[in-house]
């Protein structure tokens, strides 16, 4: 059994190794596409609604197949699935790529680039449950949180250096340029992903019909207390205090920075949560519990003062701040949500989750869009970020037991 107190425990299992080189790959693609769509929507637009259907165009299938994605991932060979959707994701950005090099096929709007948005819902929605469940199977349950840790770590790597290099591309070369930088990515991903040496391990039998295979996970999910309170924090504190969806507007029009400062935008709080992980990897957490509160209202007041602010400078501060408390948050979830679920059910609680994930992200980006045209970007980032702080002191008031959580093991 490897000592708790061993930060690299986890990079000296070689099955993990290619496993988080195959995560930091596509999440360098991924947040290219993110942050090149983004920005070529709301040119073409010029409407901050827009960037809120981008995000919902991703949120209904990355929703909507999530039950089903987690039942085939614990029914299936979670390697297989994994790299099925992987060249999907990857085929959406060979098709993002051949409009940027013909802009004619975009005379008619913008509904090609949706078109492609919605498939990459899809591809996400079954390498989440697929991948974070093989991710527990390939090291041992003892090293879970350091595993975490480094997990969270270097997927925020990849999260800040994916968007600062798609600006990059997009600013002093072309759409192209980034998109080709995509593609060529979420292959490399794809390969290093195939080089996991991976037994599937036999399937549990399947538990009644249809319908309760699916909703399994909900089920499993509503009598552990602390992990659904931690979910339930997580999913309205992003989906009304985050509004990432919303930074081209701030960079084009508030601080006036261009693609290439959008990029850097966007790549701060992953910058935050890199630094903030790395502590996390070398440290053992405690006073779970109390810390998630204050992270996430911190997250809100964070959101708040950004809305504020006309400097760029403090502006990216207050971005990396928010991602080094959020790394805290999402690492205690993480890491309750994979030693309290048994192996044989984690594609399907990892669905639910992504399910959480997906209502806070996507479906907030479309919440960000729709009151950023009602009330204008500033007023309703500052909304957001109050209502944050209100969501924190209701769910400590009404889940005591996610308020006294000490140690995560």
């Amino acid at each position: 059994m490897a000592e708790r107190h061993d930060p690299y425990v986890s990079l000296r299992n070689p099955k993990f190794r290619w496993y988080v080189a195959s995560l930091v790959a596509l999440t360098l693609g991924t947040q290219i596409q993110a942050t090149v769509v983004a920005w070529q929507v709301y040119e073409i637009t010029r409407d901050p609604l827009s960037l809120g259907l981008v995000g919902l165009a991703e949120a209904i299938p990355y929703i909507g197949a999530a039950l089903y994605a987690g039942h085939v991932a614990d029914r299936y060979d979670r390697k297989r699935l994994c790299l099925a959707a992987m060249a999907v994701q990857t085929a959406c950005g060979g098709v993002l790529l051949a409009l940027a090099l013909r802009p004619g096929l975009l005379a008619g709007g913008t509904w090609p680039i949706f078109g492609v948005v919605f498939a990459s819902g899809i591809a996400r929605s079954f390498i989440q449950p697929a991948r974070t469940a093989l991710g527990a199977e390939i090291v041992p349950r003892e090293t879970y949180a350091n595993a975490m840790a480094w997990r969270s770590s270097l997927w925020q790597f990849g999260a800040v250096i994916g968007p600062a290099l798609g600006g990059v591309l997009y600013g002093f070369a072309s759409a192209g340029a980034a998109y080709a930088a995509e593609v060529a990515l979420c292959a490399l991903g794809l390969l290093l992903f195939a080089r996991i040496a991976y037994t599937r391990r036999p399937a549990a039998a399947r538990e009644g019909t249809i319908g309760q295979n699916l909703t399994i996970g909900i089920r499993f999910l509503m009598k552990q207390p602390q992990l659904l309170g931690a979910q339930v924090l997580d999913l309205f504190s992003v989906l009304f205090g985050g509004a990432p969806a919303l930074l081209p507007i701030f960079a084009s029009e508030i601080l006036r920075v261009g693609p290439q400062g959008l990029g850097v935008l966007r790549a701060a709080p992953a910058a935050g949560a890199v630094a903030m992980s790395l502590v996390l990897a070398h440290r053992k957490l405690r006073r779970a519990g109390p810390t998630l509160f204050l992270c996430v209202a911190g997250f809100g007041v964070c959101w708040i003062l950004f809305a504020l602010s006309h400097s760029f400078w403090l502006s990216l501060g207050l971005l990396a701040l928010s991602g080094m408390l959020d790394s805290v948050s999402v690492l205690i979830r993480s890491t309750l949500l994979t030693l309290r679920t048994p192996e044989h059910l984690l594609g399907r609680v990892s669905a639910v989750n992504q399910i959480f994930i997906g209502s806070s992200n996507e479906i907030g980006s479309f919440e960000s869009g729709v009151a950023a045209r009602l009330l204008g970007a500033v007023n309703s980032v500052i909304l957001g970020g109050c209502m944050t702080l209100g969501i924190v002191g209701v769910t400590a008031y009404k889940v005591p037991a996610l308020r006294e959580l000490d140690e995560l093991e």
